[in-house]
This record gives structure tokens, sequence and C-alpha cells, in this order.
């Protein structure tokens, strides 16, 4: 049986605004392009624009042999988990689009990979030309790559007036904040999501509530999510009091898990498990010992939550309460940072950091380790 593999994207201006898909059809064995795609759809949705890419690109291959099975590769992890079965598609204007993918090839004969956009880079290209095409003369000029393209767009946005451009809307705000001590924090010890769940210390506590008073000043916040661990849920039920908002538990903010490692201190693991700790700071594949979770596992999850929540939350400020190894991922995935950058931020207890995201995928730091709301 021949093999395909379909890569895909899409992109609105605007989310909704001027949009357009490309797609790329290669045959698996050879590695050969055989189709190469692009079309300006209109006024529609970021998540739209990604499931007419889908649909363009399994037909494509459809055409090519219909009796083959494909290989979709796709920077979209909501359509990708979505197609999958993993998660559920609520959105109307999705739910025909992902009902007409699926028809095209049996079920069984397409599976579905994530990849992140860097390894999308010939999709994404024709998807900004599809959406230059359709763009009036005014409009940014084509560009060799999409990459390219979005740096254009961000040193615009740092010499302009503003966060950002006017036709990109409001972003999506997400206040990333630390809960408060427990026990094991003044003693850094390895707390995450494979330990003991430690509550707040009455310091913590005390920390939760500045912050809750903080936020209550700053007066911008409209959902509040948090972490299903104890001292995540504490914290932001101190917040939620103040506010009067209920709190959402989302599972993708919890820790990293430390495996064997959970309760003891740095020089504990150094003097146990020196070679597996070696191997952990220089590489991000590594796992903890006893099976913990890597950084990479870390940031593909968190990567996934943050595109979820962009979506569910475009033009809002959320509040997500969490941890260090998420607040630093969201950090360092926001500014393309390499994965050893985590070593390097300082993020206290109950400190505050934010991140804004536009409908381009451009994202702006605006704040990291805030802890102005705790000094006397």
């Amino acid at each position: 049986m021949r093999e395909f593999i379909v890569e895909a994207d899409g992109g609105s201006r605007g989310n909704p605004g001027p949009a357009g898909y490309g797609c790329v059809v290669l045959d698996a064995a050879t590695g050969e392009t055989l189709v190469e795609t692009y079309e300006y759809l209109g006024v529609v949705t970021n998540n739209v624009a990604e499931y007419r890419g889908l649909l363009a690109g399994l037909r494509a291959a459809h055409d090519l042999d219909p009796s083959a099975s494909v290989h979709v590769r796709m920077d979209s992890k909501l359509v990708v988990e979505q197609m999958s079965g993993r998660w559920k598609i609520k959105h109307p204007d999705m739910k025909p689009l992902a009902l007409e993918a699926g028809r095209v090839f049996p079920p069984g004969r397409v599976t579905y990979e994530w990849i992140p956009r860097e390894q999308n880079k010939r999709a994404d290209r024709l998807a900004n030309e599809a959406m230059d095409s359709g763009a009036s003369a005014s409009s940014v000029r084509k560009l060799s790559s999409a990459k390219a393209e979005a740096d254009v767009r961000a040193a615009t946005t740092v010499a302009s007036s503003g966060w950002a451009p006017a036709d990109m809307g409001a972003p999506a705000t997400f206040v990333l904040l630390r809960h408060g001590e427990t026990p094991l924090t003044p003693q850094k010890r390895f707390s995450g999501s494979g330990g003991t769940d430690p509550a707040l210390s009455d310091i913590g506590r005390e920390q939760a509530e500045r912050a809750a008073e903080a936020l209550a000043r700053r007066g911008t916040i409209q959902h509040i999510l948090a972490s299903p661990l104890t001292r995540t849920r504490q914290t932001a039920a101190a917040v939620a009091e103040r506010l009067g908002i209920e709190v959402t538990v989302e599972d993708g903010l919890i820790e990293t898990d430390f495996g064997a490692w959970e309760g003891l201190t740095f020089g504990e693991v150094r003097e146990r498990y020196p070679d597996d700790l070696n191997t952990w700071l220089s590489d991000p594949e590594a796992e903890p010992t006893g099976g913990g979770e890597s950084f990479a596992a870390t940031a593909t999850r968190i990567a996934a939550t943050r595109d979820k929540l962009v979506t569910a939350y475009a033009g809002r400020t959320v509040l997500l309460v969490t941890h260090v190894t998420p607040i630093k991922t969201f950090v360092r995935l926001a500014l393309g940072a390499p994965p050893e950058s985590l070593f390097r931020m300082e993020l206290s207890a109950a400190s505050m950091s934010a991140v804004a995201y536009y409908a381009d995928g451009n994202a702006s730091v605006r704040l990291l380790n805030d802890t102005s709301h705790l000094r006397p």
C-alpha cells in the first residue's frame, strides 16, 4: 500500500480575519513532493483555516491514490488531538469540517502527529502566501518564509505606539501566578506532581492573600484556572474569593513529575543519583530517576494547554495558578528560547508573570517574577 505524508496549516489575521491555508503532500517512501497548494478563504477563524488546510491535503492525497494510507503532520495541537479522537469537538464551525475530513479516507487509514511550527514551515509559508494573495495592496509583502514574516510583524509591533497593530484585536492574556509557599518550598526540595501534594504553609496562605489583593487592584482578571494540586487550588481559592470568580481546574497546568527525586533537595539528588542528574541537566528529553516527566514532555503538554486556552479565551485576561516549571515553560515558548533557559529564570513563590497571545500566533512577554505585592 502506498503511503503519503500530508503537512497542512492555516492562519487568520484577526481571528476571525483574512485567512488562508496551505498543504503539501509527500511520498512517504521517497520524500518527493507530489502536491503543493494554498487557497485564500476570506474572513474565517484560525481553527477553521487549519481544518480547511487538513481537508485540502487529504483530498489531494485521495486524488493521487484513494487506496493509500496517510500520515498527517500539523502544528495545530487542537486539530491533531480532535481528529485523533482524544479531544471533543465542540465548536459548530469545526464539527462539519472534521466530519468531512474523516470521510475522505476509510477509518484507520489516516494517522495524526503534532509537530512544532518550525517543522511545518512549508505549509505555514503556503498559508501565508494564501493570506497575502487575498490582502489589499497595502498589506505586508510576501516573505521567503513564515519565520521571516513573524520577525517583521514583531519588529513592527515594537516600533509602533502600543503592543500590537490595531487589526490584530485584543490578545488572550495569561497572568501566571505561582502558588504560595508550602513546607517544602523554603527547603528547596523537588515538589512536583508525583510527590506528597503538600498544602500551603501559613506563609503561603498569607502570600496567596496578598496576591489576591494585588489582582483585585489590577481589576482585569475575567477567569481563573488552576492546576489540580492542593497548593495551587488553595492559592486560586484565595484569589477567587476576593474577586468573586469561580475556579476551573485545568489538568494541563500541573507541575512536572520528578519521579524518585520528589521531596529531595538538589544536593541529595546529586549525592544519590549523580549520573541521572547530570543527564537531566543537559538533555531536555531525559527523565528524572524512576520515570518522571522530562522537560520536553512538559513542554509538549504546556504547548497543547496553551493552544487550547488561547482559543477558548481569545481577547480575555485569564489567571493561571500553576507551578515553577509550567510558568517557565510558558515564558520559554513565548520567547522561542532554548530548553536550557529554564535553569536561568528565577521564579519565586506567589510571583506573577504575564504573556499575551495575539491572533497571528505572536506572543508578548509582559511580566516575569513580579513579587512587589509581597513586600511590606
